[in-house]
């Protein structure tokens, strides 16, 4: 079964991390290094990657055949998605094991497991 982990930061824990040095970030992400390893050993890994800032979104919408574009952020909430894991694996129980290795699920962000809908009986 496939699941998508999102990630969800805030921004004070953007600011936070602009602060910190290169070097400071090396050694933060040693976490999501670890989740990777194990990901790829487990043959789980499918994809992943961080998002940039919310406000670097745009929001599409089709009305009356016209595609109209609006600038982000849209939701006037404290945590935004930071990025994401999409993970092959047997069980929602294994999939949230992996979540609970990504740095955010310690305390400084929220992680969310969502299963991936199989509509490929709607050739999708």
């Amino acid at each position: 079964m496939k699941f998508l982990i999102l990630i969800y930061d805030n921004p004070e824990s953007r600011k936070i991390w602009g602060t910190l040095t290169d070097e400071q970030r090396r050694e933060g992400v040693q976490g999501y290094r670890d989740l990777n390893a194990a990901l790829d050993a487990a043959g789980a890994n499918l994809a992943h990657d961080a998002l940039a800032d919310a406000d670097q979104t745009k929001q599409v919408a089709v009305r009356d055949g016209r595609v109209l574009t609006t600038d982000g952020p849209f939701a006037e909430v404290k945590e935004q998605l930071a990025g994401f894991y999409l993970v092959d694996c047997e069980s929602m129980e294994k999939a949230c094991e992996y979540a609970a290795l990504v740095p955010e699920a310690s305390g400084f962000g929220i992680v969310e497991v969502r299963p991936i809908m199989d509509l490929s009986f709607l050739g999708i």
